[in-house]
């Protein structure tokens, strides 16, 4: 059998701010923009090659938008595994990506907290071999 989480849905603002930021300050890759009619757009963006990614989605009305950057009440919502913390974490810093820490070690591996551009939080992790 084969199963795996395939989209997360991310409430978003705008699609096109979400995207620039997405495929500029985090560097993933547009996978899917699709009109669905009506306004409404299929947008897929993922870190480069990965399979699991996240659907942006617009919200739609006041209560999908009041969710916008606290879709987890203030914990952290995604972890983003790196091979390259340093690297990784200079470029996103130069990007402007806003981290709340300072990178830390952990027994799990080096990370930090950052923000979207909608105040979700998540972690930027090199998980130890």
């Amino acid at each position: 059998m084969d199963r795996r989480i395939a989209l997360l849905t991310l409430l978003v603002r705008d699609y096109d701010e979400a995207i620039a930021f997405y495929t500029g300050a985090l560097g993933f890759e547009l996978a899917q923009d699709a009109s669905l009619g009506g306004g409404k757009r299929w947008v897929v963006v993922r870190p480069q090659g990965a399979g699991t990614g996240l659907l942006l989605a617009q919200a739609a009305d006041a209560e999908q938008a009041a969710r916008i950057g606290d879709q987890t009440g203030g914990r952290v919502f995604l972890f983003l595994h790196t091979d390259d913390f340093a690297r990784d974490h200079a470029r996103m810093s130069a990007a402007g990506v806003r981290f709340l820490e300072p990178p830390r070690h952990e027994p799990y591996g080096t990370v930090a907290v950052f923000e979207d551009l909608y105040g979700n939080t998540w972690d930027l992790l090199e998980p130890k071999p």
